[in-house]
């Protein structure tokens, strides 16, 4: 049984949706980000990195949760959320998995810690700039997604949970995803998908605006 150590609407959010989607036996351990529970000596033991999530998988402990998502899909196939090798599309999840995880997702992390990038008292301005890059990068993936139920292909993959993911921690940007023509309506869908409203359930997650 696999043991994912999380903390709500965190990176561990994709792998949750993920675990619920492929309706693999789980369970969840919080890690309580509001007293640094990430940065204890037990937690530091298991990932040195402090931070969220971890997967125990057997003698197996991972972190960084892109890698935990490709983990899952590849060890289980069957669940189709992930092209088959010989696919075209194989390649497009790559593509699309690394520029969430390691484009979009740095951006939002410097909007939401601008004091861990400057010397300055100014971070209002590092805040608005943020905002405006990520802005663009959703923009371009609404362009993406015209006439799409998903991000790769033809169905489901782990790229869509985590697109969600990402999606949803910029909800208070003033113009947020559920804004965009192409990408509010995917994200819509999605949030309608039993994975997702599990997830959020149990994560006290309020979908109401997707409704």
């Amino acid at each position: 049984m696999y043991k994912l150590f999380y903390y709500p609407r965190n990176a561990s959010w994709a792998p949750h949706m993920v675990l619920k989607e492929m309706g693999v036996a789980f369970e969840l351990e919080l890690v309580d980000r509001k007293c640094e529970q990430q940065k204890s000596m037990v937690y530091m033991q298991l990932n040195p990195t402090g931070r969220i999530p971890t997967l125990v998988d057997g003698d197996l402990v991972m972190h960084e949760s892109a890698a935990i998502c490709l983990h899952l899909c590849e060890k289980h196939p069957q669940a189709g959320l992930i092209p088959e090798v010989a696919s075209p599309n194989r390649a497009l999840f790559y593509q699309w998995l690394f520029y969430l995880n390691s484009t979009v997702q740095p951006e939002l992390m410097v909007y939401f810690y601008p004091q861990k990038h400057t010397t300055s008292d100014n971070t209002a301005a590092i805040k608005q700039a943020q905002e405006a890059r990520v802005t663009d990068m959703f923009a371009f993936i609404d362009s993406k997604l015209e006439g799409k139920e998903y991000l790769v292909g033809s169905s489901l993959t782990v790229c869509d949970y985590f697109l969600f993911m990402l999606a949803h921690w910029a909800s208070g940007f003033n113009k947020p995803p559920l804004s965009y023509k192409h990408l509010g309506g995917y994200l819509r869908i999605l949030a309608k998908r039993e994975a997702v409203v599990a997830a959020c359930s149990y994560e006290g997650t309020d979908l109401t605006a997707y409704i």
